[in-house]
């Protein structure tokens, strides 16, 4: 698993361990897992309520744990065969409109070398439908400029070679030879990370905390109203392929997913969209 996977898991068995006190694993039953999910569910004074899809994750590390123990003999049997995690609302993704994209990316422009840096990678998101992740983590190398494509990295060791269109490959190429270099003469130590194509401004490697902040910075140089998701400009990349006829099995491997049923929760969004062009356009909408 990725490394944020991991660390998510040991976050929510911590989450359990806590509950639990010093009550044996032995010795724990169903009724007490289910009391964690409500706990999580409820929140504390010290602690605020958890989405349906944390305590998912959180259930699924828990029944993970038991599942490990009942197979190693730890305990007689396993007590969260049984739980279920709550159903997570199904909420379709939230992309932004094409002028809405296009004020953003506007937003970002400038002529120093973040302001260019900054425009790169908000056209790389939206150009290539990348995960904030796999934008950060995307080496030089991995820019094709003359082919216009680039190699991201993705879940589960999946790389794909996604093309990335004219916009993105122009601030690409504008970030490579004009701020990149200048960037990276900030470092105060010489680091192994120097491969990676995005740096913060002192040099270093640009975080996934980051990209969010730049994305937010250019959201609220917009004007547009907040907030805006991490993963914003991926979804309304795959929102526009659609909107203007993509098949979604493309758009499925554009966006590297395994299974084309996680693509396909975007063409709820354009049969909303087509719905709402409908109803304020023809005149038996109303009737």
């Amino acid at each position: 698993m990725a490394a944020n996977t991991v660390a998510a898991y040991r976050r929510d068995l911590a989450l359990y361990a806590a509950f639990i006190g010093p009550l044996p694993l032995a010795e724990v039953g169903e009724a007490e897992i289910a009391g964690f999910v409500r706990w999580l569910r409820e929140g504390s004074e010290d602690r605020p309520a958890l989405a349906a899809s944390s305590t998912a994750r959180a259930v699924s590390a828990v029944r993970g744990l038991h599942r490990f123990a009942s197979r190693e003999g730890l305990v007689a049997v396993d007590a969260a065969a049984g739980v279920r995690p709550p159903a997570a609302p199904r909420r379709l993704p939230r992309g932004l409109s094409v002028s809405d994209v296009l004020a953003l990316l506007a937003a970002a422009r400038g002529p120093t070398s973040l302001a260019l840096r900054d425009a790169a990678l908000l056209e790389f998101l939206y150009g290539s439908g990348a995960r904030v992740s796999e934008a950060v983590g995307c080496a030089v190398d991995d820019v094709d400029l003359v082919d216009a494509t680039v190699l991201l990295r993705g879940k589960g060791g999946r790389d794909r070679l996604v093309p990335v269109g004219g916009y993105a490959r122009a601030a690409i190429e504008a970030y490579l030879v004009r701020a990149r270099p200048a960037l990276l003469a900030h470092r105060r130590t010489v680091t192994r990370d120097t491969h990676l194509l995005f740096r913060n401004a002192r040099g270093g490697a640009l975080t996934r905390q980051g990209a969010w902040g730049i994305l937010r910075s250019a959201a609220a140089t917009a004007g547009l109203p907040g907030p805006i998701p991490p993963h914003a400009l991926r979804h309304s990349f795959a929102t526009h392929l659609l909107d203007g006829g993509a098949d979604v099995r493309v758009v499925q491997e554009l966006l590297g997913h395994a299974s084309v049923t996680t693509t396909q929760i975007y063409t709820l969004v354009t049969v909303e969209k087509l719905r709402e062009v409908y109803a304020t356009s023809h005149p038996r909408a109303l009737g």
